[in-house]
């Protein structure tokens, strides 16, 4: 089995590849909502948590999650934390996740931040999706209804797509559904074949 780390932009359609990666039968570990499943409940990040942010981290049990994105928004040592409580908790269960998975040709891992993490140190082969800058502006504000300048200032934050090409092995522009489903169709050829290749090799 090989794995797959897939990442992009907000409002580059990572997510919308990543689907269309699993209506192929492939395995997608999406490593946004295991961070959501994980920091409500594992207990020993509940307390880490709590203990960095205060009581109003966690409301009935639940993660706040607007209290916590208002806590580290802007601050790059809290951030620096929150990362550190919350990155080793996700690589683990990832790794339980591939040994469950391990008999299959090839995984997913979706990451918002995959290099910026060191998850891409998890991965065998990574792939970025990317998309002119002002169709991400576009769709993000018409599928969250909100101003430009967050879209914005969302993007700056992130890696830029010329970093992201010049770091990923492979690249996908997401211009449109159709091109972008055909892409995808070929790329499932490409690490089917090279998941094939590597097992004759070993």
């Amino acid at each position: 089995m090989i794995r797959v780390g897939v990442t992009g932009g907000i409002g580059s359609g990572k997510s919308t590849a990543c689907r269309i990666f699993a209506e192929t039968g492939v395995a997608v570990y999406d490593s946004d909502v295991a961070a959501r499943r994980l920091m409500n409940g594992d207990e020993s990040l509940k307390c880490r948590l709590s203990e960095l942010f205060g009581e109003q981290t966690y409301v009935d049990g639940e993660l706040n999650r607007a209290y916590l994105a208002s806590a580290v928004f802007g601050d790059e040592e809290r951030l620096r934390q929150l990362n550190e409580a919350v990155h080793p908790i996700v690589r683990a269960d990832f790794r339980r996740w591939c040994e469950e998975h391990s008999g299959d040709v090839y995984t997913i891992l979706e990451s918002a931040i995959l290099f910026e993490s060191g998850f891409d140190g998890e991965v065998d082969l990574t792939l970025a999706v990317v998309a002119p800058r002002e169709l991400r502006i576009e769709r993000v504000c018409r599928r969250n209804g909100v101003a430009r300048e967050d879209v914005e200032r969302r993007m700056a934050a992130q890696m830029s797509d010329d970093e992201l090409c010049a770091r990923a092995d492979y690249t996908v522009a997401n211009i449109t559904l159709d091109y972008l489903r055909s892409d995808v169709m070929q790329l499932d050829r490409i690490f089917r074949y090279e998941a094939h290749r590597r097992d004759i090799r070993r």
